[in-house]
């Protein structure tokens, strides 16, 4: 049986942007307990089979969700920028991980409910709607979190329960 489904003509809403938020926030902190959980040289140095370090996915992470969210809500774009400074150490990443997390936090609350079927190019370059860019940002986080997990139980870590958001 074939069912299609029908363009929305109306606003109703399965999570609000609060519920949406937690929600986000649940994946960020869980990530972060994967970054905490690296052996330092593995964080920067490890790959398995041709995928970059975790430390590189980290920082795409933290190039995507702060400057995105603070892009949705103040209108103005910026190149994607997924290199930043850490002097190769841990904990300046996490520093960075807290700063971005605040950062969401801030400019979170500036987007009206109303802005989220928006259509909006983030980073001048992805079409789609406001909500659909958080929702691939949250998706590629826990994409590249799948890959950490993937990296620790390779190191003999235990990973973080994944479901202890």
């Amino acid at each position: 049986m074939e069912t299609s489904l029908k363009k929305d003509t109306e606003s109703p809403q399965v999570i609000t942007p609060t519920g949406l938020i937690n929600h986000w926030q649940g994946h960020r902190k869980l990530t972060r307990r994967v970054i905490e959980a690296f052996p330092e040289e593995a964080f920067f140095n490890y790959t398995i089979g041709g995928m970059r370090p975790f430390s590189d996915m980290v920082m795409e992470l933290l190039g995507i969700a702060g400057p995105g969210i603070k892009e949705i809500a103040t209108g103005v774009s910026s190149p994607l920028n997924e290199q930043v400074e850490h002097g190769n150490k841990k904990a300046k990443i996490l520093e960075l991980w807290d700063e971005a997390t605040d950062e969401i936090n801030t400019y979170w609350i500036q987007i009206k409910p109303e802005q989220f079927q928006k259509s909006i190019k983030i980073f001048g370059q992805y079409e789609g709607t406001v909500c659909s860019s958080i929702l691939y940002f949250i998706d590629n986080e826990i994409h590249h979190r799948g890959q950490g997990y993937v990296y620790l139980r390779a190191l003999g870590v235990e990973p973080p329960a994944f479901y202890e958001r």
